[in-house]
């Protein structure tokens, strides 16, 4: 794409931001109209809300907060009496009023100490680190209507209530698998051109439509014996009615649901539990077993694991078996599953060991604290600084990446029963013993407040309207309460500019421990081999199917990580739109069309013997530190956003950085390391949408490229 043509897809996507734009107007009508009609049918004496919730594509919950009349019996006695944070559902609460909280007065005499940080221009003994106490909890549940408000982050409850937390839940804890996971029959697909990989068979189909009929009507046609895992290597056919359909999620469940002739959805088998369909707008999982036989069957997307780029299926073939051969090197056992969440989770328990401290397992914190986790520990940093913190005009656009940059930070994780450290403890310690803790593995409750001079980007997340939306304060002067993790406490006191004054108001400390670095040695390993194939690799085709499967390892280990979060499950259904009282009460309403009402419920936190959210939240902590600054011993030097000039940072992107000047920084090929991935290197307008953003970064990479460069 040369210049012109990029200044002409611009005005493109602008005039598609306006169609947008117009079509939000009408959304916005047409919901006020929803809502006022609602209001009328709550006028009838009969009214219900779990009648009127389907009709309106709602959940019971959302009809009651318009419609607090229709509330139930239940709920209408449960505003009498205040409630503490329910540990399934700490962020964001659908019935029920948040906690009492102290009378404004109290509070605010109480907060007010922490405004008097010194200013910079005084000399300071020590880091502005600082113990608050007695301090009021925050409010834990958040009104969902209040979209312009900034939730409020649960608390851990004072006294022996908030005590109760700190243990394990009894009889769940991660243990070596006693059997062999089995392999099974995969099959790779390209809708677009109906070519199919069978082992090292290939063959055209006739797919009609794309349907899951179509699709699964040819494949059992010419493999009659029989197919488990069908690779969508192409085509998105999910996506084919995707202009009917106000978002991609309905498309995609109107796809998995549409009739299957012979088939049924799948309701799991043996030790697999996964069972039904995964609605996702761009990477789905359907579940289909035979309606006369015992044949299952499940299609997913290869994206799952890696961005194909035109690679044939053929290519996506092999690069799962050179995948699987790297694999088995380090597990003579490996099995590559459907996603690469399941295979990281399977891989890591073969490494649990026998022998040892840990023989007898590693235990599931309890459900309370599992919740709190879920709800204040967010995963990668995504920000988009628009003017005027960054110039109208960019004069470059540079793109960083770090290299596999998750398995940098899991050589220490937290092991052990869990430590609650007060305000009160906090403050009785000595610095040393400060200082330890925070570099220690802690999550911790602090008040946070931005330096009088700051003039560069946040460094600790806070709470944003929304549910799980995280910004980055960096106003002089603003003050908040979050939950962050010790490598960002750390990074708050001791970055390269001036040091934030932290106020600890409670927090959960962990024994530092190693739970994962086997594991994560063996998959760099695994990785750095991939990576020198893809290098060294003389043949083109394998050379490709190399680089795919380094791709695929560094999914096993992002993804892996991101399964020990294990997040409140949802289960999603259908229900025939002529029975539509059948709708669970407290489901919400994702698509609908004449025939089928799609829904989806939360069922709270599953009995996993795998769940370790506090593993993730410190990597998680770790990765966002590094982004802002990371030293590299060898070179004697630093890198990160922190070290660059202030207002020269356009954004953050998970492990990448967009910077408006290129950086000196070392790159050796190691986790962690930045990568120049992409630089445009004439002007051009300061992006204000994540959509702009995400074209200049393509405009980037396709211009370093053919210079020659890194990526």
């Amino acid at each position: 794409m040369d210049a012109q043509k990029y200044t002409a897809a611009l005005a493109d996507l602008r005039g598609v931001r306006d169609e947008i734009k117009k079509a939000r107007a009408t959304l916005a009508r047409l919901e006020a109209q929803r809502d006022k009609q609602i209001g009328l049918l709550a006028g009838h004496d009969k009214a219900k809300a779990e009648r009127i919730a389907p009709a309106a594509g709602l959940s019971v919950a959302a009809v009651v907060a318009l419609a607090p009349a229709l509330a139930p019996d239940s709920l209408a006695t449960a505003e009498t009496t205040p409630l503490r944070p329910h540990p399934e559902a700490p962020a964001v609460a659908t019935s029920g009023p948040a906690p009492a909280a102290p009378e404004p007065a109290t509070q605010a005499a109480v907060l007010a100490p922490a405004a008097e940080a010194p200013t910079p221009a005084q000399p300071v003994a020590e880091p502005p680190l600082a113990a608050a106490t007695d301090v009021a909890q925050d409010p834990a549940l958040v009104n969902p209507s209040a979209a312009d408000t900034p939730r409020d982050l649960p608390s851990i409850p004072d006294g022996a209530a908030g005590n109760s937390w700190f243990t394990h839940t009894p009889n769940l804890l991660s243990t070596p698998p006693n059997f062999t996971q089995q392999a099974r029959s995969t099959v790779f697909l390209d809708t677009d051109t109906g070519v199919l990989v069978h082992r090292q068979q290939t063959h055209r189909l006739d797919l009609g439509d794309a349907s899951v009929a179509a699709i699964l009507t040819a494949v059992f046609h010419v493999l009659p014996e029989g197919v488990e895992r069908i690779y969508i290597t192409a085509g998105d056919p999910w996506h084919r009615d995707a202009d009917r359909y106000p978002y991609l999620r309905d498309a995609v469940a109107a796809w998995l649901n549409a009739p299957t002739p012979g088939w049924r959805t799948d309701t799991g088998r043996g030790r697999d539990r996964m069972a039904g369909h995964f609605v996702h707008a761009r990477n789905p999982v359907g579940r289909y077993q035979r309606d006369s036989g015992e044949d299952h069957v499940e299609i997913r997307s290869v994206g799952e694991w890696f961005d194909v780029d035109g690679a044939d299926p053929a290519t996506v073939r092999d690069a799962f078996v050179l995948l699987w051969q790297a694999l088995r090197r380090h597990w003579n056992d490996a099995v590559i599953m459907g996603s690469p969440s399941q295979t990281g989770r399977d891989l890591w328990t073969r490494t649990i060991p026998q022998r040892g401290q840990h023989a007898e397992g590693f235990p599931v914190l309890s459900e309370e604290l599992r919740g709190l986790l879920h709800a204040t520990a967010g995963q990668g940093r995504n920000e988009l600084l628009t003017p005027p913190r960054v110039p109208e005009q960019l004069p470059q656009l540079v793109e960083y990446d770090r290299t596999f940059a998750y398995a940098k930070h899991t050589w220490k994780s937290p092991v052990g029963t869990p430590r609650r450290i007060t305000a009160h403890t906090f403050a009785a310690w000595s610095q040393k013993e400060q200082t330890r803790a925070l570099y220690g593995c802690g999550h911790w409750q602090v008040r946070v407040t931005v330096p009088d001079t700051w003039s560069h980007v946040g460094i600790l997340p806070a709470p944003a309207p929304g549910d799980r939306s995280w910004h980055y304060p960096a106003t002089p002067g603003a003050t908040f309460t979050t939950w962050a993790g010790g490598p960002e406490i750390h990074t708050a006191l001791a970055n390269p500019i001036t040091p934030w004054k932290i106020e600890i108001l409670d927090g959960i400390l962990w024994d530092d421990g190693k739970p994962l670095d086997d594991w994560a040695k063996k998959l760099k390993e695994t990785w750095t081999n991939l990576s020198a194939q893809a290098h060294f690799q003389g043949d083109p085709q394998q050379a490709r199917a190399a680089h795919l499967a380094s791709r695929a390892v560094r999914a096993i280990l992002l993804y892996g990580i991101g399964a020990f979060a294990q997040r409140p499950r949802m289960v999603t259904g259908t229900t025939p739109r002529t029975m539509e009282r059948d709708v669970p009460p407290d489901a919400e309403i994702i698509g609908f069309d004449d025939e089928l009402i799609t829904w989806q419920k939360p069922t709270g936190f599953s009995r996993d013997p795998n769940a370790h959210p506090e593993w993730a939240a410190a990597i998680w902590s770790g990765a966002r530190a590094a982004l802002l600054t990371q030293r590299h011993r060898d070179d004697d030097t630093y890198a990160g956003a922190l070290h660059t000039e202030p207002g020269s940072v356009v954004a953050f992107r998970t492990d990448a950085l967009y910077l408006t000047a290129p950086q000196h920084w070392p790159h050796h090929h190691q986790p962690g390391d930045y990568l120049l991935k992409g630089h445009l290197t004439s002007p051009v307008a300061a992006p204000t949408t994540e959509e702009e953003l995400l074209a200049l970064r393509d405009a980037g990479r396709t211009a370093l490229t053919q210079r020659g460069g890194q990526a």
